[in-house]
């Protein structure tokens, strides 16, 4: 039997890092997974954590841990996709240096990801955006802090990963007016800051204490505002904007809903795909296209640029062939 332990230790704090190159986001993302598969694995099989073995991970566990992050959390599809990536990143690492667990790493490995819908993205309109920005008081320290966040997420279009990860030294222009972002996949990017922007990020600065860490934005302890602060923050500010816009409380806002505003109010100021994906930081324009499905606009040009062809009425005629008839009928009841 083989420890789980020392295995894993060294593929979250050495392999992902070192041979991979993977980004602190991807690794922390991967770490939370193992977290919740550890603790599911040790609840299920009565054990300490530490006393799990690689071999405990079989795929029927696997299997019953992502229908648990489907259902028992409430995840989506792609989230629990993106745990079993996690995990048969960990099974690759564990097939070259457990040979006695080649099979099981090959059939975890064979678990295929769930197919999912290609639903609409959500985003807000201007005078949802407009009550957002305006929910934090900026007569408070953490108001201070908060509008700058939602500022920065929103005019730049961040992932939340980019913007708790934001540096002072990511704005190497004192006047604020650029900012420098390395986002998924070590893309970088510079960008432009509105005015309004960099008022509320200048007035978050002179107030923001001292820290020994170089984040840019800290929590209430000093640290380093984590993703889930930011959200939960999110959702005390939406509640306010709900005063002055109801309309904002009918829909799901999650920090990368922020992201999707920004597309979709860039898409509309210059109509050009390619200008999105430019800001957004997009590795392939096939990623930007969400936001064309969703822009009516673009399906009202369609309908403008081509009329309604003149088809003429035709009249139905029912099969004769009693086998054809029975699969028409078939076809129409399922």
């Amino acid at each position: 039997m083989t420890a789980l332990a020392p295995y894993l230790s060294a593929y979250l704090r050495e392999h992902l890092s070192r041979d991979r190159a993977v980004s602190p986001h991807t690794v922390k993302t991967y770490a939370n997974c193992f977290v919740l598969l550890v603790r599911f694995a040790a609840d299920r099989l009565k054990r300490r954590p530490t006393d799990l073995e690689v071999e405990d991970l079989g795929t029927d566990l696997i299997l019953a841990f992502l229908d648990h992050v489907e259902n028992g959390r409430g995840s989506c599809v792609r989230t629990r996709n993106g745990r079993l990536a996690a995990i048969r990143s960990f099974f690759r690492y564990i097939e070259y240096r457990v040979p006695a667990c080649l099979d099981q790493a090959l059939r975890i490995r064979a678990i295929p990801t769930k197919k999912t819908d290609k639903a609409l993205i959500e985003y807000l309109d201007r005078a949802e955006i407009k009550a957002l920005l305006d929910a934090p008081d900026p007569r408070t320290r953490l108001g201070t802090r908060d509008r700058a966040m939602l500022h920065l997420a929103y005019a730049a279009g961040l992932r939340v990963s980019e913007l708790v990860s934001l540096q002072q030294r990511d704005f190497p222009d004192r006047s604020l007016s650029t900012m420098h972002i390395i986002g998924k996949g070590r893309r970088e990017r510079v960008l432009p800051l509105w005015k309004e922007t960099q008022l509320a990020l200048r007035a978050w600065l002179a107030i923001r204490p001292e820290a020994q860490v170089s984040e840019l934005f800290l929590n209430a302890n000093g640290q380093p505002m984590t993703r889930d602060g930011f959200a939960f923050r999110l959702a005390e500010h939406v509640k306010t904007a709900g005063i002055k816009q109801p309309s904002i409380l009918g829909k799901r806002v999650t920090p990368h809903v922020l992201r999707h505003s920004c597309a979709m109010h860039t898409l509309a100021a210059t109509g050009d795909i390619r200008k999105v994906a430019l800001w957004l930081g997009h590795a392939s324009i096939q990623s930007t296209e969400a936001y064309l499905r969703a822009d009516p606009e673009e399906k009202l040009q369609i309908l403008a640029a081509h009329g309604a062809p003149a088809i003429k009425p035709g009249r139905f005629k029912p099969p004769s062939d009693a086998l054809i008839t029975m699969l028409t009928d078939v076809r129409r009841r399922t």
